[in-house]
């Protein structure tokens, strides 16, 4: 059986990797510390097929030590035994290195039960995760491991790795494929930083071209091969968390553009409920006060969507997203509730005023006999000075208006109110 195309070009040195050159970089920390031959417990961190795997490999096959290869998908207590059993036997002579991949998959006790061989130094460990590690690892592993983070492939990138692909596709059939170079860029595009996605569609779309008199690979092909670009995208993973922020963070700061990008990489994905979630809380959250308007407006909008479904549900939620980025901005009510909200955590609250109390009577102990609540709207103004907060926080302010035009209005009435004595 052929291997696919990603495994046969697997780069072979540091020097071959497309990529990655804050850590590969001549001169680099991490290269001069790998190339010195004293390799430390390692943790990389990134996307799927930007080199993680072929790094680790790479460092492991010229480390000189015993090679063991796991997975966190497929592998149990009874493998990383088996990898332990080896310590101290003469074929480990020189240490032993163990390459986990997808460590994130292993539970708590199976991450533990590397801790003590890891700490004597009889294993080192390399390995590599999608996830976040400082969320997904047991933190006395983390701890012990230094954590490199590997980025996206710029499209640059993923074009140097096809050509150099193409070349090796030709030479293995002994002939010559032609790549356009429309068809080159659209792949190094699409590819959404991901090598090996990238590989697998050239991989198709040229053995179709070897059947053409030409041998050429067409932007029509590559486009029929990758009609979907391939953004990463996963619901319980990092790059959700990054577009949806980023998306909240693009409105706050009031760049519909941005926004709209978000947007559309989040309906493409088909989440649609996390772009209609993190809209109404922007509404709420970032515009506010400034325009409580727009809280019932994005709601509406956020109805319809739901009602109307994909890929129709685009239309009210990206009039509803340019709102909410060019509406006036304000964070008073969001700062408010989180001070209040910290003073209860804290236990700062108090009994409730007898004024306030919800009864009519009182006990035989109460130095002042009658509740004394006075009515607010019996007063002119709507408005009577009156205790509402328990005697602990008398005085505490929560809230302080905002410099928008809408609260600076209220300001204006209360302070007129108020001032009335």
């Amino acid at each position: 059986m052929r291997e696919p195309l990603a495994q046969r070009l697997r780069p072979k040195t540091l020097a071959q990797v497309c990529g990655q050159q804050h850590l590969l970089g001549e001169g680099r920390v991490f290269r001069r510390t790998v190339e010195s031959g004293r390799i430390p417990n390692m943790i990389f961190y990134g996307p799927s097929g930007v080199g993680k795997t072929t790094v680790a490999r790479i460092i492991a096959e010229n480390s000189g030590m015993r090679l063991h290869k796991l997975n966190g998908t497929s592998c149990g207590t009874s493998d990383i035994k088996a990898v332990l059993s080896d310590i101290g036997t003469l074929g480990a002579q020189n240490g032993i290195l163990l390459y986990l991949d997808e460590i994130q998959y292993l539970n708590k006790k199976q991450q533990q039960s590397l801790l003590e061989c890891i700490e004597a130094g009889t294993v080192t460990l390399i390995a590599s995760t999608t996830e976040n590690p400082y969320f997904y690892i047991y933190n006395a592993l983390l701890s012990r491991c230094s954590v490199f983070e590997f980025k996206s492939l710029t499209a640059a990138d993923i074009r140097q790795g096809l050509q150099t692909a193409v070349q090796r596709l030709a030479d293995e059939e002994n002939t010559e494929i032609l790549l356009q170079p429309e068809a080159l860029d659209y792949l190094a595009q699409s590819a959404g930083g991901d090598m090996r996605k990238a590989l697998g569609s050239l991989e198709f779309a040229a053995t179709a071209a070897m059947s053409d008199e030409n041998h050429t690979v067409s932007l029509e092909m590559v486009q029929q091969v990758a009609q979907r670009t391939a953004m990463r995208y996963d619901k319980l993973g990092d790059d959700h968390y990054d577009i949806v922020s980023a998306y909240q963070k693009s409105m706050r700061g009031s760049d519909p553009d941005a926004a709209l990008h978000y947007l559309a990489r989040l309906l493409e994905a088909g989440d649609l409920p996390s772009a209609c979630r993190r809209l109404m809380v922007c509404a709420c959250e970032d515009v506010g006060l400034a325009w409580p308007q727009v809280i019932p407006i994005v709601k509406a909008a956020v109805d319809i969507a739901n009602a109307v479904g994909l890929p129709e549900a685009r239309l009210p939620l990206a009039d509803a997203v340019i709102l909410v980025a060019t509406a006036p901005k304000s964070n008073s009510g969001h700062d408010a509730i989180n001070a209040a909200m910290a003073d209860v955590q804290a236990g700062r609250t108090g009994p409730i005023p007898r004024q306030l109390q919800n009864k009519h009577y009182d006990g035989e102990d109460a130095e002042v006999k009658g509740q004394h609540y006075k009515y607010a709207h019996s007063y002119p103004g709507h408005w009577v000075e009156q205790q509402y907060l328990p005697d602990a926080l008398v005085g505490k302010k929560y809230y302080e208006f905002g410099d928008n035009k809408n609260e600076q209005a209220f300001k204006a009435y209360w302070d007129r109110i108020k001032g009335k004595k």
